[in-house]
């Protein structure tokens, strides 16, 4: 498996982005989506990476910094031929890595509550992240779980 930084110009992460956003609205209410689009990726406080397996597209995840001392995991998708193939570890592996480089004291995110979300929850709990309340600009929701780890 081969992760590095991506510029988002190649189509197939446009389109594993795309699922990423039709699992959002499939179990989340519009307002409750705080997936970052293509463009908010490419923001400068914003990392990509993209996880290949013999070329072809397995996954993604990005590093959003906060502050100096925190950041944020956004858009963690593992492409459906991959799943349980351990492109999720990696990504989080490579994501964690580079909070501690850049000297985070904290790494945090939000992601869905429903059922469909449980395997990327129990990853993130194995890593060391614990529940915890909304932070940044998220707010209380039904539909959002939100975790931590200090680093």
């Amino acid at each position: 498996m081969k992760i590095s930084v991506d510029d988002l110009s190649d189509n197939k992460v446009a389109q594993l982005l795309n699922k990423h956003f039709q699992k959002m609205y499939e179990y989340s209410s519009p307002e409750s989506i705080h997936a970052l689009d293509e463009e908010k990726l490419k923001d400068p406080k914003v990392t990509f990476w993209s996880a290949y397996i013999d070329a072809e597209l397995a996954g993604c995840g990005a590093l959003k910094e906060l502050s100096p001392m925190s950041g944020e995991i956004k858009s963690m998708k593992t492409d459906d031929n991959f799943l349980r193939r351990g492109v999720a570890a990696k990504l989080l592996d490579t994501i964690i890595q580079a909070a501690r480089a850049r000297g985070y004291e904290s790494l945090s995110l939000e992601t869905g509550s429903h059922e469909a979300f449980k395997p990327a929850i129990k990853l993130y709990m194995k890593y060391g992240f614990v529940e915890c309340g909304p932070f940044a600009d998220y707010t209380l929701d039904p539909y959002s779980k939100f975790y931590t780890i200090r680093l």
